[in-house]
């Protein structure tokens, strides 16, 4: 149940919140801190949680802290939060400002404002799927308002009907930019039946307006955008003075309008208060805002050697994948027979991506016939990866599995915003108290004439780049059946790459065993040179080494994040000589990531009979011809000519 709305308390809470602010001002004048993020003149919005339940979520922005005081964190916590102390919300890896709480389903903000949007479209998915009356409150900042992932949550939204109230905070500026031209309400770009503009400066406004627009989720009768007019009373943030870009006089006339003096004035004139009881409340209110910040300075620091803790879960046992032999079976049929085995086995695992259902079932086939027997399982979804990716956070923070496609790897742009920004970093920033336990598998790479520049890349040494995503590439059908079970039983979010060129080639599978993340494959056993490669370039290894004296042992690594050094490692202390293959551009490739492992220690360094070799794709891009394609891929050649140099 919501709470009873008391005004005289409300107006605790907001002297409370706007004490809070001073208090940073004055610790950061002091160099008690590093940075403050003000909520000065937001404070009626806290008035928004009082229409909310437990069980609902809440995707705020950094300058929502009665909001979060009304949602049940108290002072001291963010006052730990302030001086990153190691028992905050994030342990300190989090700006001020940047709210968390697991028990309160408060999700982690993130600094980009508008962020959350997608994941709370997601979370509110979720909600739906699972027949909760539960709702999604999703706040942003007004200068947001203008991304492209706030049309796309309005739009998936209002599409799927999703229990989720967008709070669209207009202070008037984004940063030192007057944004009253840029607001798309403003603009005529959001049908008028879709929002309500409301004078956040009263609570009573904030809650009337609130009640109605969680009452109509509650309903299923999708989203309502509140657009809240209000005051930012303070400078963007502590690295900012508005005074360079305001007037005094506007500054003056704003302070006119501060929702805190403008309640006061009202229970006051109401008689339920009078101007000495108000000065007492501030009184208390200062004295509890002193104490707390006094006790949270004196609280531990985080402790250096912390600093890699939660970047993953922990690995567990490898699975069994549920994978029954067969004399040929191809990558596309093994990833969809364990897709079928999840759906089964899982109501809450979903499937989401561009062209997925029957009867297509994928450009590529992975998902045929899964829409069709699990169809309140297996989804479509509109052109857009951001929305795609961030729908993914979402479900998988409120506790579904999402197993979501990307066409093509080389389409992943348009969702990096949310895998960066969200998805590799929730579980780290959050200390392990959110997560977000997803699979995103994508065709990719090329030798396949006609892909050209959007259908040809392999992309892996982006996402190995990001902290926090485990990333795989499979090379045959049992590897991607294991690699697939163990993504699915895992705890993070994980990338699987299937290449395009060999998902169709049908292999032998004479078992099914478990295939752990961070343990390479022996495909071939040598004694002169090792040979390091995966996906598409391990058929290329196994070419070249047909056509050489030299003994060569080639390691499929399968798994790039984490990626089995040590493998390589014992196969380097027999053979003194390695060989590095790949078919992503040569710089800051993961090929080189692998020299530069495997040369930068000592013990390492002195197996090594000669320089190590790394064949890979020039820095270009791929054609259309196919003349070009090959032109830039790697091939047998340059292979066998790698090996002949560490060789000689």
């Amino acid at each position: 149940m919501s709470r009873a709305f008391s005004s005289l308390d409300y107006l605790k809470l907001m002297l409370l919140s706007r004490e809070g602010d001073r208090r940073e001002g004055i610790l950061l004048r002091q160099s008690k801190g590093w940075f403050q993020v003000s909520g000065m003149g937001h404070e009626a919005l806290g008035a928004f949680m009082y229409a909310l339940r437990s069980d609902d979520y809440i995707f705020p922005y950094y300058r929502d802290r009665a909001l979060m005081l009304a949602r049940g964190l108290s002072n001291y916590d963010l006052a730990l939060a302030y001086f990153a102390k190691q028992d905050s919300s994030s342990a300190g890896r989090q700006m001020p400002g940047h709210y968390s709480d697991r028990e309160l389903n408060v999700f982690s903000v993130c600094t980009p404002t508008g962020g959350l949007l997608l994941p709370a479209c997601g979370a509110a998915w979720a909600m739906k799927l699972d027949g909760k009356d539960s709702v999604a409150l999703a706040s942003v900042g007004d200068a947001a308002s203008r991304q492209g992932e706030f049309f796309e949550a309005i739009a998936f939204a209002v599409q799927e009907k999703l229990p989720v109230v967008f709070l669209v905070e207009d202070n008037k500026f984004g940063i030192s930019t007057p944004t009253e031209k840029f607001l798309p309400f403003r603009l005529g770009l959001i049908p008028e039946d879709l929002y309500v503009k409301v004078d956040a400066r009263d609570p009573h406004a904030v809650y009337s307006v609130a009640e109605t627009a969680v009452e109509k989720a509650r309903r299923g009768e999708g989203p309502t955008i509140i657009w809240a007019d209000l005051d930012r009373l303070s400078s963007h943030t502590s690295s900012d003075d508005h005074r360079v870009y305001r007037s005094l006089e506007d500054i003056e006339e704003m302070g006119k309008r501060d929702p805190i003096r403008l309640l006061a004035d009202q229970l006051i004139a109401s008689g339920e208060l009078d101007e000495a009881g108000f000065h007492a409340l501030q009184e208390d209110v200062v004295k509890l805002v002193d104490a707390d910040y006094l006790l949270a300075e004196k609280q531990p620091d985080p402790k250096a050697e912390t600093t890699l803790d939660y970047s993953f879960a922990p690995l567990g046992q490898a699975p069994v994948p549920p994978l029954e032999p067969s004399t040929r079976t191809t990558m596309v049929s093994a990833i969809n027979s364990i897709f079928r085995t999840a759906l089964a086995e899982n109501s809450k695992t979903i499937f989401f991506g561009e062209d997925i259902e029957d009867p297509k079932g994928g450009v590529f086939g992975i998902t045929k016939g899964l829409s069709k027997d699990f169809p309140n399982q297996v989804f479509n979804s509109p052109l857009s990866e951001a929305t795609v990716m961030g729908v993914a956070v979402g479900m998988a923070a409120y506790g579904f599995k999402p197993i979501f496609e990307l066409q093509f790897v080389d389409f992943m742009a348009p969702g990096w915003n949310q895998i960066t920004t969200n998805m590799s970093s929730i579980r780290w920033r959050s200390n392990d108290a959110w997560t977000c336990p997803c699979v995103i598998y994508a065709p990719c790479g090329a030798y396949l004439p006609g892909g050209s520049l959007w259908h040809s890349q392999s992309n892996e040494s982006y996402l190995s780049h990001t902290p926090g995503i485990r990333v795989a590439v499979p090379s045959n059908p049992e590897d991607a059946a294991g690699l697939f079970w163990s993504a699915i039983q895992g705890d993070d979010p994980t990338f699987i790459l299937v290449p395009k060129h060999v998902f169709r080639k049908p292999v032998e599978v004479t078992t099914a065993e478990p295939v752990p993340f961070g343990k390479a494959k022996i495909v071939k056993h040598g004694k002169d040179v090792t040979l390091v490669t995966w996906g598409n370039c391990v058929e290329l290894a196994q070419d070249a080494a047909k056509h050489t004296s030299a003994d060569v042992e080639i390691i499929d690594l399968r798994s790039l994040v984490p990626c089995d050094y040590e493998t390589i490692t014992t196969s380097l202390e027999k053979t003194g000589r390695l060989v590095v293959v790949h078919e992503d551009n040569r710089t800051s490739g993961f090929g080189q990531t692998i020299v530069a492992e495997m040369t930068s220690k000592p013990e390492r360094w002195n197996l090594f009979l000669s320089p190590p070799q790394l064949v890979a794709r020039e820095d270009v891009h791929i054609g259309y011809n196919p003349i070009y394609e090959y032109a830039a891929l790697p091939d047998a050649e340059q292979v066998l000519a790698a090996i002949d140099l560490v060789m000689s």
